[in-house]
């Protein structure tokens, strides 16, 4: 109960550290912006102005989520480490552990909210151009919400052992093939190559299917999203977010600061 109250503790703090960053509210308010873009976008076109509105909407909402997530991710650690900071942190009665599970839930709570915020916009402007809202957009919200929460995990990664420049590189690195590991799978079950019809199946099984988190289609075209699509990708979300977690732990446990 003690470890948990020191978490929160730190999360809390984290929270108000994330709130003062410049950068946060810069992308938060280009997101807000893309997304009544996308009202102008929609009255360009005599059809399926609805559908290009919330197209528009919901990439803007994961683009500038993630983006949000990476940078500002990637400087957890690091920034404790150059303000010297950390060594006053550690001193206190407060595992190294604590200390990075601390940091992640405390930004990833400023990314939930900052994705309220901006769900909301997207709310609004759907109402305001009578484009219909559905339970599909609450299931879609809900899992690019899983789907920050692993980017910020892998970030926090990163951010234990190296330079923010090169975690950076490395988020979006994962970022980008994780929204293509399924491609790359059906792409090598083509091959006559065993051993590279293997090989995809291992990085898509390794590596993070961020493409389970995207109910985009779903939302926008109305369609039914069954139990399944939410509860299993939040389910191997929690579990990836576990492991990464783990892994980040031990090398923050092993690292010296000095």
């Amino acid at each position: 109960m003690r470890s948990v109250v020191r978490i929160m503790t730190l999360a809390l703090n984290t929270v108000r550290e994330a709130v003062r960053n410049r950068i946060l509210y810069t992308l938060v308010f280009f997101a807000i912006l893309l997304i009544g873009t996308g009202v102008l976008l929609s009255t360009l076109s005599y059809v399926e102005r609805e559908r290009i509105l919330e197209d528009v909407g919901l990439a803007a909402i994961r683009l500038f989520g993630a983006a949000i997530a990476i940078f500002v991710g990637i400087g957890l650690i690091h920034n404790e480490v150059d303000r010297r900071t950390i060594y006053t942190i550690l001193s206190k009665p407060l595992s190294r552990t604590e200390f990075l599970l601390g940091k992640y839930f405390g930004l990833l709570a400023t990314l939930w909210l900052q994705l309220i915020i901006m769900s909301g916009a997207f709310a609004v402007c759907s109402l305001l151009t009578n484009a219909p809202l559905t339970s599909a957009h609450a299931a879609a919200f809900v899992l690019i919400g899983m789907e920050l929460a692993l980017l910020v995990s892998l970030a926090t990664l990163f951010s234990a052992f190296t330079t923010p420049m090169l975690a950076s590189l490395f988020t979006v690195g994962l970022y980008l093939i994780g929204h293509l590991t399924r491609n790359l799978q059906d792409l090598g079950q083509r091959s006559e190559v065993a051993a590279v019809r293997e090989l995809t199946i291992i990085l898509h099984r390794v590596l993070p299917d961020l493409e389970s988190f995207n109910l985009t289609t779903h939302a926008v075209h109305s369609l039914a999203v069954a139990a399944s699509d939410v509860w299993f990708p939040l389910i191997y979300g929690v579990g990836y977010c576990v492991l990464v977690l783990c892994l980040a732990s031990v090398i923050v446990e092993r690292r010296d600061f000095r």
